[in-house]
């Protein structure tokens, strides 16, 4: 089986939440603006955005990213999970319905939201959830 952790992040409360995933799954760590691969060479995927603006995914790389790959989610399992400051996790619970009409399995059902700075708990949670990923 063959795992990438995927991620934007703007202040790094994203890409420690990456880290944390990408170490318990045993999954290649990639910044979005460093992949170049291909979706298809992955079996499970963890996807990581923050929220901005009005609770939506970045959109200058992130969302035009992810829309180009919507297509090669279905059958795919997939974990969702971001950093946010603001709101209550809209722009996840829409990128979950996304992810879900694609045809993805999420794993746990629902994407890992952690607000601001994850603390030694929420790097806990993104552990359980790289773990969950890889799991058979």
């Amino acid at each position: 089986m063959k795992a990438a952790v995927i991620y934007w992040s703007g202040t790094g409360n994203t890409e420690q939440m990456a880290q944390a995933i990408a170490d318990a799954a045993g999954a290649e760590l990639f910044a979005v603006s460093d992949f170049s691969g291909s979706i298809a060479d992955y079996d499970r995927i963890a996807f990581g955005c923050s929220a901005m603006g009005d609770e939506v995914l970045e959109e200058d790389e992130f969302e035009p990213f992810f829309a180009s790959i919507e297509g090669d989610l279905s059958g795919k399992t997939i974990a969702l999970f971001g950093s946010y400051g603001w709101g209550d996790g809209e722009w996840m619970r829409n990128w979950e319905e996304r992810a879900k009409n694609d045809g993805a399995t999420l794993v746990g059902g629902e994407g890992l939201i952690v607000n601001e700075t994850p603390d030694n708990e929420a790097l806990e949670k993104c552990a359980a959830l790289g773990a969950e990923l890889v799991k058979e």
